[in-house]
């Protein structure tokens, strides 16, 4: 079989996985690919909906869920759900009178600063699928389903939503939906939900229609940078992060100015020559700690040379260069996590097996080669 095919073959694996069609239906395409078993499509289909289609039985309450959280959730997003400067918070702008009118009133109130989960979310729904699938962000889907329980539930008690002696549970999750603040802030009735079972529409509500006269020959420019105020504030390529679709323009270049090759970002300067490693690191050292930084997500905060929401690892060799138990410290370090060395962002502490610590800190202290 070609590439191509291989890939479409894989395409179409893909695709059939989680419809209930692809165990009936008799393939589109003969040769190409195979029929999902259920245990594939029970796998992937964990989703649950705003009617609590999916949701697993189970309970958890929200002196388990604080406990949870403190322990695997308020690194990132703070003791009260307050978070910090990467994090946006979760609880606040809501009141008592939302949760009676199931719209929050401060949603239409420009003067307010932020828009917290809270605020935003109409669905119960949401806030357990995204927990269950997502969080923590280090070990997704590692919580139990009773910890997805009481964490939803004490992130509900830090909003007033529920009281702080109450225990969320399958049962008892419809009735606190009608109490979501902004339950009534969101509409179905679009037919984008799958059936009919969530609204009446019948056709989906956007209808565009193609505008082919009186268009603008020029696009107008409302605002301007002067040039002498363009480096002002720094380079703002050298102030976005690496992740996601902003992109910083390089204010060191003039306007209009068409850069060589690909920008190197760095949000701190680029760290002295480190002093020579006590030992370096052998090729398998190398390489295994490079397929370990991969598989625990470790490069979704620290870049190799550059620092991203946390150092780059090169930076973190070079200040510890000179430490004759480098190895021990960084080992540690990484499993208890902390924050205060490179800045007030928290780092949670790591699960790796001892080994895989050992791996990822000893290469970091003979000098974190790329290859």
């Amino acid at each position: 079989m070609s590439s191509s095919r291989k890939f479409a073959a894989a395409l179409l694996g893909l695709a059939m996985l989680g419809s209930a069609w692809a165990q009936q239906a008799a393939p589109a395409y003969p040769g190409i690919g195979r029929t999902a078993t259920k245990a594939e499509i029970a796998a992937w289909d964990i989703d649950v909906r705003p009617d609590f289609k999916g949701l697993p039985k189970g309970s958890g309450s929200v002196n388990l869920g604080q406990e949870v959280w403190e322990a695997k959730c308020a690194s990132c997003h703070g003791i009260f759900g307050e978070s910090n400067e990467v994090f946006s918070p979760l609880v606040g702008g809501t009141t008592a009178e939302d949760i009676k009118t199931g719209r929050v009133a401060r949603l239409n109130d420009t003067t307010f600063p932020g828009r917290t989960t809270l605020m935003k979310v109409a669905t119960l729904s949401t806030l357990w699928d995204y927990i269950n699938r997502a969080m923590p962000w280090n070990a997704p889907k590692s919580l139990k389903t009773d910890e997805v329980y009481a964490v939803t539930a004490y992130l509900l008690s830090l909003g007033g939503i529920v009281p702080e002696d109450f225990t969320l549970s399958d049962a008892n999750v419809a009735d606190v939906q009608k109490r979501m603040p902004n339950r009534n802030g969101m509409t179905t009735a679009h037919a984008m939900w799958p059936g009919k079972s969530l609204g009446k529409a019948t056709a989906p509500d956007v209808k565009a229609t193609a505008c082919m006269r009186d268009c603008d020959t020029e696009p107008k420019v409302a605002s301007l940078l002067p040039d002498f105020a363009r480096n002002n504030n720094g380079n703002l390529a050298e102030q976005q992060r690496l992740v996601g679709p902003q992109r910083g323009i390089d204010t060191t270049r003039p306007a209009g100015a068409r850069r060589e090759g690909p920008i190197s970002v760095a949000a701190t300067p680029a760290p002295p020559p480190a002093a020579t490693p006590a030992h370096a690191a052998t090729a398998g050292t190398t390489t295994a700690a490079l397929a370990l930084i991969k598989k625990n997500s470790c490069t979704a905060c620290h870049g190799m040379d550059q620092k991203l929401v946390g150092p780059g690892f090169k930076q973190i060799a070079a200040k510890h260069a000179s430490r004759s138990d480098a190895e021990a410290y960084l080992a540690s370090r990484i499993k208890s996590g902390g924050q205060g060395v490179w800045g007030p962002i928290p780092m949670p502490a790591q699960t790796l097996p001892d080994a895989d610590l050992k791996t990822i800190a000893a290469w970091l202290a003979a000098g974190a080669a790329s290859r």
